[in-house]
C-alpha cells in the first residue's frame, strides 16, 4: 500500500463523544419544549449543529446551537475517552513517520479540550476544524486543505471516520477511506457508503498499511 497521509474524523472514530453528544442534544430539544429520542440524538450525529437545528427550527437555529454547546463545554471531560487501542496505533504511526491529521466538524474550541483530555495533542500535523473552511464534510474541501497543509497527494492519502459524511467527503476528494465498526449507528449501515476498508479495531490500520 502507498499510504502516507492519514487523516482523521475525530469524534466517534478517535475519541468517544458519542453519549455527551446525545445527552446535549436531548437536553437541547428539552429546553425548547420538543421530545427527543436517544435514537433521533444518534441520527444527527455528524453533520454541523446549524444544519441540524436548522432541519428543526429555523428560527432558533442561534440559540438551540448556544444551548446545546453551553451544555457540551460543561459536562465534556466527564465524558470524553479515547477508544480501545486509539493512543497506542496513533503513537505508533507517528514513529513510523506517517503524515497525521484531524478532518472534524468541530469547533477549535471543543477538538483541543477533547485531545487534550485523551492525550492526543501531539500527533496531528494539521488540524481542520468547521472553522477553517467553508463548507463541512461531505464536502471534500476540508480533507483537500488537510492534504495541503501536509504536502499530500491523493492516491496516497486514507481518510478515516465512522460516519458516512466521513467516507463521502473521502470519495469526494478523491482519496481511499476506512470505515470504523464502532460507529454508533453501526457497521452494517456504514458498509452501505462503501468505504475502501472497514475496521474492526483501530490497531486494523496497522495491518492495512503494513506496519
Amino acid at each position: 500500500m502507498n499510504i502516507h497521509t492519514i487523516l482523521f474524523d475525530l469524534d466517534g472514530t478517535l475519541i468517544d463523544t458519542n453519549e455527551l453528544i446525545i445527552a446535549s442534544f436531548m437536553h437541547t430539544f428539552e429546553q425548547y419544549g420538543r421530545e427527543l429520542s436517544r435514537r433521533e440524538a444518534i441520527e444527527f450525529i455528524g453533520p454541523p449543529l446549524r444544519d441540524t437545528f436548522h432541519q428543526v427550527d429555523p428560527d432558533q437555529v442561534e440559540k438551540m446551537v448556544e444551548t446545546y454547546r453551553e451544555h457540551n463545554l460543561y459536562h465534556h471531560n466527564n465524558y470524553v475517552t479515547a477508544f480501545p487501542n486509539v493512543i497506542k496505533t496513533i503513537d505508533q504511526l507517528q514513529k513510523k513517520n506517517f503524515k497525521l491529521g484531524i478532518v472534524t466538524t468541530k469547533m477549535n474550541r471543543t477538538v483541543e479540550m477533547g485531545l487534550k483530555v485523551t492525550g492526543l495533542s501531539n500527533y496531528f500535523e494539521t488540524i481542520i476544524t468547521l472553522d477553517d473552511v467553508v463548507h463541512a464534510k461531505p464536502h471534500p474541501e476540508p480533507v483537500l486543505k488537510a492534504m495541503q497543509e501536509l504536502g499530500a497527494s491523493a492516491d496516497s492519502t486514507l481518510m478515516v471516520g465512522d460516519n458516512h459524511h466521513d467516507i463521502d467527503a473521502g470519495k469526494n476528494a478523491g482519496v481511499q477511506t476506512a470505515g470504523v465498526a464502532w460507529s454508533l449507528k453501526g457497521k452494517e449501515k456504514l458498509s452501505e457508503y462503501k468505504p475502501t476498508y472497514m475496521l474492526d479495531d483501530m490497531q486494523d490500520l496497522l495491518k492495512i498499511l503494513g506496519v
